[in-house]
């Protein structure tokens, strides 16, 4: 079962790959697709952040690790190099899991 399911994935992985460079340049090069290409990054990234700050297994949950994304959303917003925002985020989490 696990086997077959992973076969599965891996060639819809590689269909959709393929799928990709099958499509011609003209489509490429359309000012809609360009844009949405463009967001499609930032939109996928949102949603693994979201998924790994409040998600614990099947449950949602707000701990220490939403209090770092605020933090480092705060510090982004203050224009802080992305060294710092990492940092104080960070800290932030430790802090708040150690109290």
């Amino acid at each position: 079962m696990t086997w077959a399911a992973i076969l599965v994935a891996a060639t819809g992985c590689y269909l959709l790959k393929l799928a990709g460079l099958s499509v011609p340049q003209r489509v490429l090069e359309h000012p809609k697709v360009r844009h949405l290409a463009a967001l499609l990054p930032v939109a996928l990234l949102s949603a693994l952040i979201f998924v790994q700050t409040f998600a614990e297994r099947e449950h949602l949950v707000v701990d220490a690790r939403a209090a770092g994304v605020a933090v480092g959303v705060v510090a982004v917003t203050l224009r802080a190099p992305f060294l710092v925002v990492l940092v104080l985020a960070a800290a932030t989490a430790a802090l708040l899991r150690t109290l």
